[in-house]
């Protein structure tokens, strides 16, 4: 697993979404109850960018129909949609916010 710096941690704000991309992949990273999320930025129903969002109990709202996905596991909570988004192995080195999204064989 190649974990790659996002961002710093001192940039990210609590409950505010920070849109990334990884080697091509659009990634939201969230600071939230005092931990750090990745997750993929594009909802799973719409094709619309996760990171304009608002973070809530663990959750991350898609602004264009109000699907919510759970930061740790990417499974929506509700309708219109109906499929997870990739979540994303997170590690903090000091103010680097390290990434993984490539998949282990």
């Amino acid at each position: 697993m190649a974990f790659v710096r996002a961002c710093g941690l001192s940039e990210l704000t609590e409950d505010t979404p920070k849109r990334v991309e990884i080697d091509g992949t659009p990634v939201s990273v969230v600071l939230t109850e005092g931990e750090v999320f990745a997750i993929n930025d594009i909802c799973s129903h719409a094709n619309v960018s996760l990171s304009e969002g608002e973070v809530e109990d663990c959750a991350i709202e898609c602004w264009l129909h109000g699907s919510s996905f759970d930061l740790r596991t990417g499974k929506p909570s509700g309708l219109p949609a109906t499929r997870p988004v990739p979540v994303y192995p997170v590690k903090i080195e000091g103010d680097d916010v390290l990434v993984s999204v490539t998949q282990e064989s």
